[in-house]
């Protein structure tokens, strides 16, 4: 059975991820928003392409990253990847056709650069938020 996408929750993951309270994201999204619409917003199965694209602009996420991200299907992908290191051509024949543990190792270096990413991003939310606070 396939998990369906669940934008408000990859909203909610993305921003935890960031280390970005409700509160903060409300503020950044204008003066309609607050903690309680954040959390609302992140209950959605499906959030307006607009609004993706504000969030998206916000925490500078890529909104195919909202829209797309599925938990159980990345491990899905990188176990597959792990255990099988094949796929089938049209001919039906399975040639390997990459490393599995470069796969891997591609994967982690994805995954520093978005952290390193979202870490320069905390820094200069902290940095913003400073300067409002010292206004």
């Amino acid at each position: 059975m396939e998990q369906k996408i669940h934008q408000g929750k990859n909203v909610k993951r993305f921003r935890e991820m960031l280390n970005i309270k409700q509160e903060a994201l409300a503020y950044d999204l204008g003066n309609d928003w607050n903690q309680k619409k954040i959390s609302m917003l992140e209950q959605k199965d499906v959030i307006e392409d607009n609004l993706l694209k504000q969030i998206s602009a916000v925490l500078k996420i890529p909104v195919e990253a909202f829209q797309n991200f599925n938990e159980e299907q990345a491990i899905n992908i990188i176990a597959n990847t792990f255990h099988e290191g094949a796929v089938a051509n049209n001919s039906g024949h399975i040639n390997c056709t990459f490393n599995p543990v470069d796969k891997i190792v591609q994967l982690y270096d994805e995954k520093i650069e978005l952290y390193e990413r979202m870490l320069k991003e905390k820094d200069e939310m902290i940095i913003r938020l400073e300067k409002l606070i010292n206004k």
